[in-house]
């Protein structure tokens, strides 16, 4: 296809949703469907389970599971068909067929880490000669979309500089 004739594009593809793209054409969507598990494997089972039992692989419809404790191990026995019908439910269907539970000892839950506070210099401000400079910068684009995009570079570039001591 050539340049010419493809329509225009309005944002960049996010690559979470190309790579389900090419899951979903390449028949996919069940495999991906049962390896939402441990997406949502500690909020479905909740705390308590979560830190003793955690998923380990899915073969043929059947979950393995490693539990740290026997007596742990005894009690998700009991509470196998409601466990199953929980994650069937938050999965979307009958996804899984059985849960298989192991004993063996599970590596530490890691919380995520928590993201980095934003640098001091976006947290600078601008007074109206600086954005009126930034304006007189864009003044003769005709594109709205790139004049938009320029205008966040310029004013973070201002805010830099200002927090360095520039003008």
């Amino acid at each position: 296809m050539s340049r010419e004739s493809r329509p225009r594009m309005r944002r960049a593809a996010r690559i979470g949703a190309l790579v389900e793209d090419v899951l979903h054409a390449r028949g996919f969507e069940d495999k991906i469907r049962e390896y939402r598990t441990w997406l949502i494997w500690d909020e479905t089972v909740g705390p308590q389970i979560a830190a003793r039992a955690r998923p380990v692989r899915i073969r043929d419809g059947v979950l393995e599971i490693r539990v740290d404790q026997p007596v742990w191990m005894q009690q998700l026995q009991l509470m196998k068909p409601m466990l199953l019908g929980r994650l069937n439910d938050r999965l979307g269907g009958a996804v899984l067929r059985d849960l298989f539970l192991r004993q063996g000892k599970n590596a530490p839950v890691v919380p995520p880490p928590v993201p980095p506070a934003p640098p001091a210099w976006l947290k600078v401000a601008l007074d109206d000669n600086d954005r009126a400079e930034i304006e007189a910068t864009l003044g003769s684009l005709d594109d709205p979309e790139l004049k938009e995009q320029l205008r966040r570079v310029l004013t973070r570039q201002k805010q830099l500089s200002k927090s360095k001591g520039g003008s």
